[in-house]
């Protein structure tokens, strides 16, 4: 039985929660959706290997992270939760948010261009109950994303690297407890920080009857915007963009925390998912079906 006559023969008060389930098994049952999450899963084992094998030889890992890179990735060594922050840091930028894009970006127009979303919407739950399960479901692939990589990192962490107390970028000492509680903290703020990418990938999937346009669409928009964040003329315009708050969620790592710059992102984040979610819902609302 197809999705659309299971949920065409389910009672009305059901619907909603069938067709957000059936969204759910055959978005995480896709080899594209698994295999997004293994590349996402591997990038903490290439991080820790790498950091092994430089400790190893007798190098050292600048407080800086290198070149550029995640301010956590010196403490790797002295502490291996400390993989989960730079992980998370080193994929939000691109890897995660590439990752959401697929998915959000293939949600309408990819079930357009296979030609099943007419069924789809002849079943009772109607155009304004698919795109909500579409985004409930492209919103649960963030948090599993984003839970994959903090996952990966903190197993790969504890197989390489000691566990135990660890210093907060404020200079205090907390405990590995206390330590796990706040990476979890961290990975649930990341997962909020790609709501707003989210729901512009599903905008952008309302315009068109084809999948990889969509994707590619949403990924080449998500590098646009990191690369007006990245240019210092335009710093009064960075503020307003998706991106620019996103690694606000080290200052979980302080003590006592740092509000501001999380609630702003926060703030950003739900801003972009209103907006862009009407408008998929004002466009998908008009759209000609005919697929």
């Amino acid at each position: 039985m197809s999705r659309a006559e299971a949920l065409e023969v389910s009672p009305p008060r059901i619907w909603a929660l069938g067709l957000f389930r059936s969204e759910l098994t055959t978005t995480f049952r896709r080899w594209r959706t698994l295999a997004l999450l293994g590349v996402l899963a591997a990038v903490p084992v290439l991080i820790g290997i790498a950091v092994k094998i430089e400790t190893s030889d007798g190098g050292s890992v600048g407080a800086g992270g290198g070149e550029g890179g995640p301010a956590f990735i010196a403490q790797i060594t002295n502490n291996g939760l400390f993989l989960v922050f730079t992980a998370l840091a080193a994929t939000l930028p691109f890897f995660l948010p590439m990752a959401i894009g697929v998915i959000a970006g293939d949600g309408i127009a990819g079930e357009a261009s296979a030609g099943t979303l007419r069924y789809l919407l002849v079943a009772p739950a109607g155009r304004t109950r698919l795109l909500l399960a579409k985004y409930a479901t492209t919103l649960a692939f963030c948090l599993v994303a984003t839970l994959t990589v903090a996952a990966s990192a903190l197993a790969v962490g504890a197989l390489l690297f000691p566990l135990g107390e660890l210093t907060t970028i404020s200079g205090t000492r907390i405990s590995l407890a206390d330590g796990l509680w706040r990476a979890l903290l961290i990975a649930l703020v990341v997962a909020a920080s790609l709501i707003g990418v989210a729901a512009l990938g599903l905008f952008v999937s309302t315009l068109t009857n084809s999948g990889i346009a969509a994707m590619a669409t949403t990924v080449g928009l998500l590098i646009t915007v990191q690369i007006l964040d990245s240019i210092p003329q335009l710093d009064a315009l960075h503020p307003y963009l998706f991106s620019h708050h996103w690694l606000s969620f080290a200052d979980l790592m302080r003590d006592p925390v740092y509000w501001d710059d999380l609630l702003k992102n926060l703030q950003v984040q739900g801003w972009y998912a209103a907006l862009f979610g009407a408008g998929a819902w004002a466009r998908f609302g008009a759209k000609d079906i005919n697929a």
